[in-house]
């Protein structure tokens, strides 16, 4: 597949929709969405639907999140270019891609070695190249590399991975989506002082499970 003049197009009625109808106002997010080609990281029988507002399955049984969804979410995170940030879930690497087209250094983990791999030859095919990328257990974070500007988590957590919140700078934001498998509250916090966090949610949302561990 090609980025071609058709994609770039519904690229934009994309953006002009998250900006007019889903109230995203951060600019930098709405440009990075504008230059990820999203279709690329679908398979080709979803291409003509890649910029619809639209959750796809992709490998391991996960699933691509709606535009609207990695829109609210990177917004939340108030990404600063060189901004070190710690992304737990890879999937098929489009958040990834977002956070990078907003001059992000980005470190990404992904427990499912399927995606781990496809996202790892996508970056590449795209001349990609994440700070740090490792298949490895998401709720143990990344604590060579620590600490982090903003942490995002890309997955639902039943409970809250306090080991990430520790790898945060003071400062820092982590968004998370927290509660049961079935709903979850899309999360920010921050890192007040090294005891303190500030906590805000903003809304309920569906997203796959955080598991811990790997699946090979």
């Amino acid at each position: 597949m090609q980025d071609s003049y058709v994609h770039k197009g519904k690229r934009k009625i994309l953006v002009d929709y998250l900006r007019q109808k889903m109230d995203i106002a951060d600019e930098n997010v709405l440009a990075a969405i504008n230059r990820v080609p999203r279709h690329l990281f679908l398979e080709s029988v979803f291409e003509d639907y890649a910029y619809e507002d639209r959750a796809f399955p992709i490998l391991a049984k996960q699933t691509i999140s709606h535009p609207s969804t990695v829109a609210e979410q990177t917004a939340l995170l108030e990404i600063e270019e060189k901004d070190k940030v710690l992304e737990i879930g890879t999937g098929c690497g489009y958040q990834t891609a977002v956070l990078m087209a907003m001059k992000a250094w980005v470190y990404t983990i992904e427990r499912q070695k399927d995606l781990h791999d496809f996202s790892q030859k996508k970056f590449r095919e795209l001349h990609l190249r994440p700070k740090f990328q490792s298949f490895g257990d998401g709720f143990l974070g990344l604590p060579t590399f620590a600490p982090f500007d903003k942490i995002l988590v890309t997955c639902g957590a039943e409970i809250l991975p306090t080991e990430l919140l520790h790898q945060l700078k003071v400062g820092g934001k982590m968004v998370i989506p927290l509660g049961k498998t079935d709903e979850q509250i899309l999360t920010r916090f921050t890192k007040r002082s090294e005891r303190e966090f500030e906590r805000e949610e903003f809304g309920a949302y569906k997203f796959v499970p955080m598991l811990n561990d790997t699946n090979h």
